[in-house]
């Protein structure tokens, strides 16, 4: 008769009362430490808006500083500068104004306008005005010379390319790059944008203001997440030792091969001489 396969014994050290009380424990032990990350992501998200509200709160009631002081034109832009309120003074292309569609304001996907400010030095700033729910809402923006104050943004990844406005609409894009914005509006360009905060003068209603930006990952406090995903990983540590169980047991009961036998004594020793 031939040896049982792996697999047919595996099987069998599973199904044996011990083994199925045992899963039953260790899947119980892994429910619990589900349920158990799943409360800490839980407060690891309102932990984190609470503490992202308040850092909102400090940035808009902080007074603003001089873009130069923070970014200058085609300089690395750093994590840190998100958000940052700035002050700066230039003149809007009106010309060059793109709405970059697929983005939602309480909840309605529609628009941001972006306009270029040339600053009286020549270098070129993203601005986002705000949003429209339509590209016929999009005004146009204050003529002359305008002082802005917003909040500064990282440039977003390439899209599909820039395409521009005809008899005097809008042009459109896909993203807020300034690598793909340098080929139409020129440069020297800031390789972040500014996000509307207040504009003097003042820009029309047609355009909602938009809040401050965030930082990606920002509303969640990295110490309950860490605590959620440590539970997790006990639960499947939990189901992981019932299988390394099962294969002990079935190394520990697999028969031995038919037709050995143990080896045959020798002869008994003589007897030690006297």
């Amino acid at each position: 008769m031939t040896e049982p396969r792996p697999q047919t014994t595996l099987l069998r050290a599973a199904v044996r009362p011990r083994m199925i009380v045992l899963l039953v424990v260790l899947l119980a032990a892994a429910a619990v430490c589900a349920r158990l990350g799943a409360w800490q992501l839980d407060r690891a998200q309102v932990r984190g808006a609470k503490a992202e509200d308040r850092h909102v709160a400090a940035l808009v009631a902080a007074p603003p500083v001089p873009l130069g002081d923070v970014l200058t034109p085609q300089t690395s832009f750093r994590g840190d500068m998100v958000s940052r309120k700035v002050t700066v003074t230039g003149a809007y292309d009106a010309a060059g104004q793109l709405l970059v569609g697929g983005r939602a304001h309480d909840g309605v996907t529609g628009y941001l306008v972006v306009t270029p400010l040339r600053e009286p030095g020549g270098a070129v700033l993203p601005v986002v005005r705000g949003w429209v729910a339509a590209p016929a809402d999009a005004d146009v923006p204050p003529a002359g010379d305008v002082t802005v104050v917003g909040y500064l943004q990282a440039s977003e990844q390439a899209g599909d390319g820039v395409r521009l406005g005809e008899d005097g609409t809008s042009g459109r894009a896909d993203a807020v790059s300034s690598a793909e914005l340098l080929n139409v509006w020129g440069g020297p360009i800031y390789t972040g944008y500014l996000v509307v905060a207040t504009s003097d003068p003042a820009q029309s209603d047609a355009v909602a203001i938009l809040d401050p930006p965030r930082k990606p990952g920002a509303g969640l406090n990295l110490q309950n997440l860490a605590y959620a995903a440590q539970w997790w990983l006990f639960g499947g540590f939990a189901v992981l030792l019932w299988l390394r169980l099962v294969r002990d047991e079935a190394a520990g009961g697999r028969p031995e091969p038919r037709g050995s036998s143990p080896a045959p004594a020798g002869p008994p020793a003589p007897p030690a001489a006297a």
